[in-house]
Protein backbone atom coordinates (compact mmCIF):
# COMPACT_ATOMS: atom_id res chain seq x y z
CA UNK A 1 0.00 0.00 0.00
CA UNK A 2 2.95 2.46 1.03
CA UNK A 3 4.41 1.82 -1.94
CA UNK A 4 1.48 2.75 -4.24
CA UNK A 5 0.91 5.83 -2.28
CA UNK A 6 -2.42 4.33 -0.55
CA UNK A 7 -3.39 5.04 2.55
CA UNK A 8 -5.59 2.91 5.36
CA UNK A 9 -7.96 3.75 6.46
CA UNK A 10 -10.31 1.58 8.83
CA UNK A 11 -11.62 1.17 11.98
CA UNK A 12 -8.98 2.41 14.51
CA UNK A 13 -8.14 -0.05 16.36
CA UNK A 14 -5.08 -1.08 18.58
CA UNK A 15 -5.36 -4.96 18.19
CA UNK A 16 -5.95 -7.84 15.39
CA UNK A 17 -4.97 -8.25 11.89
CA UNK A 18 -6.03 -4.22 11.28
CA UNK A 19 -4.10 -2.92 14.31
CA UNK A 20 -0.58 -4.85 12.77
CA UNK A 21 -1.62 -3.50 9.27
CA UNK A 22 -1.43 -0.07 11.03
CA UNK A 23 1.35 -0.69 12.71
CA UNK A 24 3.20 -1.68 9.14
CA UNK A 25 1.66 1.25 7.31
CA UNK A 26 3.04 3.84 10.08
CA UNK A 27 6.00 1.81 9.88
CA UNK A 28 6.73 2.09 6.11
CA UNK A 29 5.74 5.91 6.18
CA UNK A 30 2.23 5.72 5.04
CA UNK A 31 -0.50 7.89 6.52
CA UNK A 32 -2.99 5.34 8.79
CA UNK A 33 -6.79 7.08 9.54
CA UNK A 34 -8.96 5.67 12.13
CA UNK A 35 -12.57 6.01 12.33
CA UNK A 36 -13.75 4.93 15.39
CA UNK A 37 -17.46 5.05 17.56
CA UNK A 38 -16.98 6.99 20.92
CA UNK A 39 -18.01 4.08 22.79
CA UNK A 40 -14.58 1.78 21.87
CA UNK A 41 -12.58 5.12 22.30
CA UNK A 42 -13.45 5.29 25.64
CA UNK A 43 -12.41 1.89 26.00
CA UNK A 44 -8.94 3.06 25.09
CA UNK A 45 -9.51 0.55 21.67
CA UNK A 46 -8.23 3.46 19.66
CA UNK A 47 -3.98 3.22 18.01
CA UNK A 48 -2.09 5.95 18.66
CA UNK A 49 -0.11 6.43 16.54
CA UNK A 50 -1.99 7.10 13.55
CA UNK A 51 -1.72 10.21 11.38
CA UNK A 52 -5.92 11.06 11.87
CA UNK A 53 -8.54 9.70 14.22
CA UNK A 54 -12.12 10.69 13.85
CA UNK A 55 -14.28 9.69 16.71
CA UNK A 56 -17.81 8.89 15.27
CA UNK A 57 -20.65 8.78 17.67
CA UNK A 58 -22.25 5.78 16.22
CA UNK A 59 -20.99 2.73 14.33
CA UNK A 60 -23.39 3.83 11.68
CA UNK A 61 -21.61 7.02 11.31
CA UNK A 62 -18.34 5.06 11.45
CA UNK A 63 -18.77 3.42 8.67
CA UNK A 64 -20.18 6.21 6.69
CA UNK A 65 -17.74 8.30 7.09
CA UNK A 66 -14.84 5.15 5.72
CA UNK A 67 -17.26 4.56 2.91
CA UNK A 68 -17.40 8.12 1.96
CA UNK A 69 -13.36 8.47 2.46
CA UNK A 70 -12.05 4.95 0.93
CA UNK A 71 -11.34 4.82 -2.74
CA UNK A 72 -11.92 1.15 -2.31
CA UNK A 73 -12.28 -1.60 0.09
CA UNK A 74 -10.78 -4.89 0.90
CA UNK A 75 -12.57 -7.23 3.85
CA UNK A 76 -9.66 -9.57 5.87
CA UNK A 77 -10.17 -12.33 7.26
CA UNK A 78 -12.77 -11.26 10.62
CA UNK A 79 -15.77 -12.05 12.70
CA UNK A 80 -19.48 -11.01 12.41
CA UNK A 81 -18.21 -7.29 11.89
CA UNK A 82 -16.24 -8.14 8.99
CA UNK A 83 -18.92 -9.99 7.81
CA UNK A 84 -21.36 -6.90 8.55
CA UNK A 85 -19.50 -4.92 6.92
CA UNK A 86 -18.87 -6.51 3.63
CA UNK A 87 -22.59 -7.47 3.66
CA UNK A 88 -23.03 -3.57 3.41
CA UNK A 89 -21.10 -3.01 1.00
CA UNK A 90 -22.21 -5.44 -1.01
CA UNK A 91 -25.65 -3.46 -1.02
CA UNK A 92 -24.84 -0.60 -1.67
CA UNK A 93 -22.80 -1.10 -4.68
CA UNK A 94 -25.70 -3.39 -5.80
CA UNK A 95 -28.09 -0.39 -5.42
CA UNK A 96 -25.82 2.21 -6.97
CA UNK A 97 -25.32 4.20 -3.74
CA UNK A 98 -21.95 3.65 -4.35
CA UNK A 99 -19.36 2.24 -7.15
CA UNK A 100 -15.97 1.57 -5.39
CA UNK A 101 -14.13 -1.72 -5.46
CA UNK A 102 -14.66 -4.25 -3.13
CA UNK A 103 -11.68 -6.82 -2.53
CA UNK A 104 -11.84 -10.09 -0.04
CA UNK A 105 -8.59 -11.08 1.22
CA UNK A 106 -8.83 -14.75 1.03
CA UNK A 107 -6.67 -15.85 3.25
CA UNK A 108 -5.83 -19.78 3.89
CA UNK A 109 -9.23 -19.68 1.80
CA UNK A 110 -10.94 -18.16 4.68
CA UNK A 111 -13.59 -16.15 1.82
CA UNK A 112 -14.52 -19.83 0.05
CA UNK A 113 -17.34 -20.94 2.43
CA UNK A 114 -18.72 -17.25 2.12
CA UNK A 115 -18.00 -17.18 -2.01
CA UNK A 116 -19.55 -20.37 -2.41
CA UNK A 117 -22.66 -18.82 -0.15
CA UNK A 118 -22.85 -16.01 -2.45
CA UNK A 119 -22.93 -18.78 -5.60
CA UNK A 120 -25.81 -20.02 -3.68
CA UNK A 121 -27.32 -16.74 -3.59
CA UNK A 122 -27.44 -16.48 -7.40
CA UNK A 123 -28.31 -19.71 -8.28
CA UNK A 124 -31.41 -18.92 -6.57
CA UNK A 125 -31.93 -15.77 -8.14
CA UNK A 126 -31.27 -12.75 -5.41
CA UNK A 127 -28.56 -11.46 -7.25
CA UNK A 128 -27.10 -11.38 -10.93
CA UNK A 129 -23.52 -13.09 -11.68
CA UNK A 130 -22.54 -10.11 -13.08
CA UNK A 131 -22.45 -8.61 -9.33
CA UNK A 132 -20.71 -10.73 -7.68
CA UNK A 133 -18.18 -11.34 -10.08
CA UNK A 134 -17.51 -7.64 -9.29
CA UNK A 135 -16.01 -8.45 -5.96
CA UNK A 136 -11.86 -9.15 -6.46
CA UNK A 137 -10.89 -12.37 -4.40
CA UNK A 138 -7.13 -12.89 -4.16
CA UNK A 139 -4.83 -14.66 -1.45
CA UNK A 140 -1.82 -12.85 -2.92
CA UNK A 141 -2.47 -8.88 -1.20
CA UNK A 142 0.21 -7.66 -4.01
CA UNK A 143 -2.51 -9.13 -6.50
CA UNK A 144 -5.09 -8.02 -5.13
CA UNK A 145 -4.36 -4.43 -4.64
CA UNK A 146 -3.24 -4.76 -8.36
CA UNK A 147 -7.09 -5.93 -9.45
CA UNK A 148 -8.50 -3.79 -7.07
CA UNK A 149 -6.65 -0.83 -8.89
CA UNK A 150 -8.30 -2.17 -12.13
CA UNK A 151 -11.33 -2.20 -11.10
CA UNK A 152 -14.38 -0.21 -12.34
CA UNK A 153 -17.30 -1.45 -10.60
CA UNK A 154 -20.73 -0.89 -12.37
CA UNK A 155 -24.28 -0.38 -11.00
CA UNK A 156 -26.06 -3.13 -12.24
CA UNK A 157 -29.29 -2.80 -11.42
CA UNK A 158 -30.95 -6.41 -9.92
CA UNK A 159 -34.45 -6.01 -11.35
CA UNK A 160 -32.61 -5.06 -15.20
Amino acid sequence: MTERGMNLIYGAGNVGLMGALADQVIAQGGKAIGVIPKKLADLGLSHAGLHETIVADTMRERKAVMIERGDAFVAMPGGIGTLEELAELMTLNQLGYVAKPLGLLDSGGFWKPFMAFMEHVVAEGFLKKEQLDQVVVESDPVRLLDRLEKAKPEYIPKWK
